[in-house]
């Protein structure tokens, strides 16, 4: 009976302290618009993603987003903050490290302040890369050397706040104006679950003016802004709310200038880059597919209880939420008024399991990931 008691004075203690530890997230109750969609018409199980095949394994780790020149090179940052380019040939040239060049460099998220995590990568119409790196701020990046020039640190930020968390990149090719996002004020990439699992509006959408080096906010209050893609004619842009699975469209040009509204809500998955297909739709990676099984997606269910989710990021490791994703890679394709079109999907995860982006460039599909080790190409698009 004594051992008992002690035991159970143990695990009291144990709570208690559990109890009383901080947590490092502050959530807000969220209640989603309902149960995620079924699969079926559009939304249909195939396997048209399984049609590829993985390149540079072992070379490539988190090829995330993707931007090509005029003689079919395609470019590329990972996770240990390098910039590579992929020629014709399929040879692959380091170009640059976005930061310090260690050893440790892609061994550890602790790492990517140091060596720098490129997210949005796009060619400006002088032939200069322009790279959202996470941690290290705007840059142009000379793709021949791979000299490097800050635009805007993160430190800066806008509007008297800093940046946390450089996400997507645009540039309009009528004015050269960069668009880009900072998924949290308060999140590192690095700390992207646990911005995910307190679901609070702390991102941005803004602009960059490479000739004046101005800097503007145009949306905040957003929840995790993520990927962006212009229109054909630049009178709108589509921007992924990642963290509740929503795609808003941001008028540029017309009546309904300055003007915000919801495409898709309450989507099958997590969605990420958005891209211009080359046959006129966008097409968006989902970086986790929210399914519903035998039970209510976890993000879904703990949604409203704030209180369930600050203990959960104090006693569960951020690796272990890892168990919980689906191995089920899905692409969406929507009309430029925002219908749902069809998808790709990858039901096995035989190809990829998850989608960044999903860049069409010479006949040729680039599926991007944020941290697998290998490039996934699709040779023809299987409409």
């Amino acid at each position: 009976m004594l051992g008992k008691a002690v035991l159970l004075v143990a695990l009291l203690a144990v709570a208690v302290g559990v109890y009383l530890l901080p947590s490092p997230i502050d959530p807000k109750p969220h209640v989603l618009k309902g149960p995620p969609p079924a699969l079926e018409g559009p939304l249909a199980v195939n396997t048209r993603l399984q049609k590829g095949r993985r390149l540079f394994i072992g070379q490539l780790h988190g090829p995330e987003s993707f931007t090509a020149d005029q003689e079919g090179n395609v470019y590329t940052g990972t996770v240990d903050g390098k910039l590579w380019r992929i020629g014709r040939d399929d040879s692959l040239t380091l170009i640059t490290q976005m930061g310090q060049a260690i050893p440790e460099c892609g061994s550890s998220t602790d790492y990517e302040p140091v060596c720098g995590r490129p997210h949005g990568v796009r060619l400006d119409k002088h032939g200069q890369l322009i790279v959202g790196d996470s941690y290290l701020g705007l840059h142009s990046v000379n793709p021949q050397n791979g000299e490097k020039t800050l635009l805007l640190a993160n430190s800066e930020g806008a509007d008297g706040v800093p940046f946390a968390f450089l996400n997507g990149l645009e540039i309009s090719s009528q004015t050269g104006t960069i668009y880009f996002t900072d998924s949290s004020r308060r999140w590192g990439r690095r700390h992207v679950k646990l911005e995910v699992i307190e679901l609070n509006n702390l991102g941005r959408l803004l602009t960059y003016d490479p000739e004046s080096g101005r800097v503007k906010v145009l949306l905040d209050a957003l929840y995790m802004p993520n990927g962006i893609a212009l229109s054909p004619d630049e009178d709108f842009l589509l921007l992924a709310e990642t963290s509740i699975g929503r795609i808003l469209r941001y008028w540029l040009k017309g009546p309904k200038a300055g003007t915000t509204e919801v495409v898709m809500d309450n989507m099958i998955g997590y969605p990420d880059n958005i891209r211009l297909s080359d046959h006129g739709t966008f097409l968006v990676g989902i970086t986790t597919p929210r399914f519903r099984k035998l039970m209510p997606p976890f993000l879904d269910m703990i949604a409203p209880y704030p209180a369930v989710k600050r203990f959960l990021a104090k006693v569960i490791p951020l690796s272990w939420y890892d168990v919980l994703l689906p191995r089920h890679a899905l692409v969406l394709e929507l009309a430029l008024d925002g219908r749902l079109l069809g998808s790709l999907q990858d039901p096995d995860g035989r190809l990829t399991r998850a989608v960044s982006d999903v860049f069409q460039h010479g006949g040729r599909t680039y599926l991007g990931s944020t941290d697998l080790p290998f490039l996934p190409v699709l040779e023809l698009w299987d409409s």
